[in-house]
């Protein structure tokens, strides 16, 4: 299952670079930031109810608050740099170079999770840079 979501999730960040870069000509890209996440937000909490996870909310833990408040004020650095980054460069270089989220975040669970490094994901990480220069580099 978990497999399904994260190709709906890639379906989705395409068409999102896609339909922001058009949006996003004209505009402020902070402006253009605020707008997007106050449209997530209110979907992200229109499942929240939707769904009745409402509850749960007394049940989180203080490492949980300040993890997901610090992971927060990420997404919203990575948000307001995604949009100047598409406001003055072409999608097609931006977005890859955005990618490279996928190399650092292996190195970081790696370094901060423990999790294991293998073969495979070294070779991957290789395969990804280096097709991230030769779709940046032109």
């Amino acid at each position: 299952m978990w497999l399904l979501f994260a190709i709906g999730s890639a379906v989705f960040a395409a068409l999102t670079s896609i339909l922001a870069k058009v949006g996003i000509e004209g505009v402020n890209s902070n402006l253009a930031t605020a707008i997007r996440t106050f449209v997530v937000l209110a979907m992200a909490w229109g499942m929240v109810f939707l769904t009745h996870a409402e509850s749960g909310l007394t049940s989180i833990g203080k490492k949980s608050w300040l993890f997901l408040i610090l992971s927060g004020l990420c997404t919203g650095a990575s948000w307001l740099c995604y949009y100047r980054a598409l406001q003055v460069g072409e999608a097609s270089k931006v977005v890859p170079v955005d990618k490279m989220s996928t190399v650092l975040t292996l190195i970081l669970a790696f370094i901060f999770l423990h999790e294991m490094i293998n073969t495979k994901s070294i070779i991957g990480m290789l395969l990804l840079t280096a097709g991230t220069l030769v779709m940046v580099i032109s």
